[in-house]
C-alpha cells in the first residue's frame, strides 16, 4: 500500500468514526452527559484538525507565527478543541461535513481573536480613520475611553459582521480573500461589511468630529 492510499483509508475510518460519535450525540435521551462522547469525537478527528488548523494558518495566518506571538498549530488546535467543547453544549452538528465546518469557523474566531489581541492599538487608529473618513485633527488620539469603546463596539458587532470586519479591516484582506476564508460570496462579505460599518457609525457616532462651520461671506 502506497503512503497516499494509506492515508486515504485514515481519512475514511475517521470519517466513519466521527459519523459515528454524531450519531450518537444525536440519540442521546434526557440528561445523558454529552460532553464524554464529544471528548471521544474530537479525540478520534484530532489529526484532522491539527491538520486544518497547519493549513489555516500558515496559509492565511502568518504574521501569528512570527513574534511576538510565535503561534504554534498545536496551540491552535488546543484553543479549537476548547472552543468546540463549549460550542457542542448547543450545537449538534448532523454530519461529518458540518462538524469540520464548525470546526473551521472556530479556527477562523480564533485566530481573528489572537490577530485583534495583538495589535489592537495600531487597528483602532486605523478604524478610527477609516470611521470619520476626514483628515485627523491635530494632537488627535484613540487613547483611553475612547479607544475602549472602540474595541468594546467591534467585540459587540454581530458574529458574521465581526468576523468579515476583522477579515478586511483589521487584517488588510481583499473582499474576494475575506470571501474564501469565510466561505461565502463576495457580495455576502460585501453586504456584512455595510453593516458591520452602519452598527459602528451608529454605537460610534459621537467620535466623528462635526464639520467646520460654513463661512458667510457679505
Amino acid at each position: 500500500m502506497t503512503p497516499v492510499q494509506s492515508r486515504k483509508m485514515d481519512q475514511g475510518h475517521t470519517t466513519i468514526a466521527v459519523q459515528h460519535y454524531l450519531d450518537e450525540l444525536a440519540g442521546l435521551q434526557g440528561d445523558s452527559p454529552a460532553e464524554p462522547v464529544v471528548r471521544l469525537l474530537l479525540s478520534r478527528s484530532v489529526d484532522r484538525l491539527h491538520m486544518l488548523c497547519a493549513s489555516l494558518l500558515h496559509q492565511r495566518y502568518q504574521r501569528l507565527t512570527r513574534g511576538p506571538l510565535n503561534l504554534q498549530s498545536e496551540e491552535l488546535l488546543s484553543a479549537v478543541v476548547e472552543r468546540m467543547i463549549k460550542a457542542m453544549r448547543e450545537v449538534r452538528p448532523q454530519n461529518v461535513r458540518q462538524f469540520f465546518a464548525l470546526a473551521n469557523q472556530h479556527m477562523r474566531w480564533e485566530l481573528n481573536d489572537m490577530a485583534r489581541r495583538l495589535d489592537q492599538k495600531a487597528h483602532a487608529i486605523e478604524l478610527q480613520e477609516s470611521l470619520v473618513r476626514a483628515p485627523a485633527e491635530p494632537g488627535s488620539s484613540v487613547e483611553g475611553p475612547n479607544l475602549q469603546r472602540i474595541l468594546d463596539a467591534i467585540d459587540n458587532l454581530p458574529q458574521d459582521e465581526r468576523e468579515v470586519f476583522h477579515l478586511v479591516r483589521l487584517q488588510g484582506m481583499t473582499q474576494a480573500e475575506a470571501a474564501q476564508i469565510v466561505g461565502v460570496s463576495v457580495r455576502t462579505v460585501h453586504r456584512r461589511m455595510n453593516r458591520g460599518l452602519m452598527l459602528l457609525a451608529e454605537s460610534l457616532g459621537d467620535l466623528v468630529p462635526e464639520p467646520p462651520p460654513e463661512v458667510t461671506r457679505d
